[in-house]
């Protein structure tokens, strides 16, 4: 058994050691909001935070997760109300859905370490997430809008 801390909750999980953790997360404790894009981490559908840090979680081991802090969209807020997603939504950011909780987990880590964000800061912490769609203008005022909201200005 390995034990993990999902969302605030310890888990136990019976896998092998070398399971990548997106699965763990997927199969084993049925937190779906976490993609599988492309298996090789360069899509970043499959971002979740490891003590903060956005990881993708279809290339680390689940054993890299014992004794850190992961976190899935589901556990970003418990209410799926944080400022990202707020500003998600009022941005109309997804049009086919598929990699935004990967796009907000990355942007969460962003707004964690830098609270104002430039564009050109947007963009590098978001290259590694890959829209089809291609809302990357829509992203970026979202996180734009989701940093103002943080600091109590427009909704």
């Amino acid at each position: 058994m390995i034990a993990l801390n999902i969302n605030g909750r310890q888990q136990q999980v019976d896998v092998e050691p070398d399971t990548p953790l997106l699965w763990v997360l997927r199969d084993a404790l049925d937190l779906t909001g976490t993609k599988y894009g492309c298996g090789i981490a360069q899509c970043g559908a499959c971002t979740v935070h490891l003590d903060g840090q956005p990881v993708r979680a279809c290339v680390t081991p689940v054993t890299t997760a014992v004794g850190k802090n992961v976190t899935t969209i589901e556990g970003l807020d418990p209410r799926a109300d944080h400022p990202l997603q707020r500003a998600w939504v009022a941005e109309q950011v997804p049009q086919c859905g598929y990699c935004q909780s990967g796009q907000i987990m990355s942007a969460a880590a962003l707004l964690a370490r830098t609270p104002d964000p430039s564009d050109a800061q947007i963009d590098d912490a978001m290259g590694g997430n890959i829209c089809r769609c291609g809302t990357y203008q829509r992203i970026r005022k979202a996180i734009h809008r989701a940093a103002a909201m943080a600091k109590g200005g427009k909704s």
